[in-house]
């Protein structure tokens, strides 16, 4: 009769294999008290990669790391006698060590040590844009387009991912949603990485995103400082405030970017000067302009977006006339038309 694995060997006696993985994404060096614990207090500490960027850190902290890539089996030889074996995990996670410990605990001939994976360190929220940088530094030096770029000849691909972020949150489609959001982020560490290599005025993504959170806190004095707001309006008005002060404008109208859709720019205008509680009369001409212009005033007053009811209008008439060339396509005048032109 076969001894179990159970049978091999005294719990005890068999040791410990723990598997430390770390993220890329954190700075080396920050690992969790549970893994300097085990770290410290293991018999032998084992990473294949010997340029993996823990290894100075736990050096300079006194732990003795020795390159090597252990099999499964000689990896659980290393643990008998009670001894624990902490295995530092390449960025693959040591795919073919944890397939041939699998192996050998399911063969049952083989007094396994005890099992541990324990994460030394955890991606934070939005550690993957991290990646998103490194990827786009590396396409910037590499790639034969990219490397040519200029904020110049992307901004048209700005416009086109903005319209169809907008288009994605129209239809309510959520996977369309998330990837329009990353094609809106993409154009924004483009630019920044394009801006790096300004000779004059360089700056980096790191430069755009500690200015909008600057923005963001000085603008919620209700959440980052002492004010109150109560409601949506009370928002509405510190925002306006804070941004005042910080842009120092002589007009309302300044910074309200003219290159917008028409209906857009004129709720946005009337807007501005609704809120500053400038009471404009409308300028009317013969043009259709000034009764369109109307209507977006009208529409802004009333709380609708003219730009998005237009659009969700032209939605209805597009499906409209897709249902008028179904039912021409099907007619049978349409069939003799398409017949006699099949025979001339």
């Amino acid at each position: 009769m076969n001894a179990s694995s159970s049978d091999l060997a005294p719990a005890a006696d068999r040791g410990r294999i723990v598997l430390l993985t770390t993220s890329h994404r954190v700075a080396p060096g920050l690992l969790s008290w549970p893994a300097w614990q085990a770290l410290r207090s293991a018999d032998a500490v084992l990473c294949a990669d010997g340029a993996h960027p823990q290894l100075p850190y736990l050096r300079e902290a006194g732990t003795v790391v020795r390159e090597a890539s252990p099999t499964a089996q000689e990896l659980v030889d290393a643990c008998a006698g009670g001894r624990t074996v902490v295995v530092v995990a390449t960025g693959e996670g040591e795919p073919a060590l944890t397939d041939g410990l699998a192996r050998l605990a399911g063969s049952g001939r083989v007094a396994m040590p005890e099992l541990e994976l324990l994460p030394a360190s955890y991606d934070l929220p939005g550690a993957r844009l991290l990646d998103l940088v490194q990827v786009m530094d590396r396409i910037r030096a590499e790639c034969p387009w990219s490397s040519r770029q200029t904020h110049e000849g992307l901004a048209k691909y700005g416009i086109e991912e903005a319209y169809e972020l907008v288009e994605a949150i129209e239809t309510g489609d959520r996977e369309e949603l998330r990837e329009e959001l990353g094609d809106v982020l993409l154009q924004v560490v483009f630019h920044s990485r394009i801006a790096e290599e300004h000779p004059q005025a360089p700056f980096s993504v790191d430069d755009v995103a500690g200015g909008i959170v600057a923005k963001l806190v000085h603008r919620h004095p209700h959440v980052f400082g002492d004010e109150k707001a109560e409601t949506p309006e009370d928002v509405k008005e510190h925002w306006l405030r804070t941004k005042a002060e910080e842009k120092q404008r002589t007009s309302v109208t300044d910074g309200v970017p003219v290159g917008q859709p028409g209906l857009a720019l004129a709720a946005k205008l009337a807007s501005r000067a609704r809120t500053a509680g400038l009471d404009v009369p409308l300028p009317h001409g013969e043009d259709i302009g000034y009764e369109l212009l109307a209507l977006a005033v009208r529409a802004e007053a009333a709380g609708i977006d003219p730009e998005t009811a237009l659009r969700a209008a032209t939605r209805v008439y597009r499906e409209a006339i897709r249902q008028t060339e179904a039912a021409r396509a099907g007619s049978p005048e349409r069939t003799r038309a398409a017949e006699e032109r099949a025979s001339d």
